[in-house]
């Protein structure tokens, strides 16, 4: 069982920043890539963006290319997503994504962000 735990959520005008976390139990976090995922009100849930193991490699959906990015700390076991330059569209529940083919595949809880004036 991995649990994923995000934190950093809110309010935001746009225009401003956000640093989102997810902390993972699993003992093997290292070993795994990590994504991010967003949902909007009656929209589908969609890649934000991803991260592979060693974080030497990460890919982002088109429309927060250059304003997130993606991180991890492996000795912490959490990966960041820090997002810049929000805008309204980015309002969403943001969530924390573990998938391995021997584990399973496991969300969080989900943070929510709102941008708004």
């Amino acid at each position: 069982q991995v649990q994923l735990v995000e934190s950093g959520g809110g309010l935001v005008q746009p225009g401003g920043s956000l640093r989102l976390s997810c902390a993972a139990s699993v003992f093997t976090f290292s070993r795994y890539a990590m994504s991010w995922y967003r949902q909007a009100p009656g929209k589908e849930r969609e890649l934000v963006a991803r991260i592979t193991s060693a974080g030497d490699s990460t890919n982002y959906a088109d429309s927060v290319k250059g304003r997130f990015t993606i991180s991890r700390d492996n000795a912490k076991n959490t990966v960041y997503l820090q997002m810049n330059s929000l805008k309204s569209e980015d309002t969403a529940v943001y969530l924390c994504n573990f998938f391995s083919v021997l584990l399973g595949n496991f969300w969080g809880q989900g943070t929510q962000v709102t941008v708004s004036s």
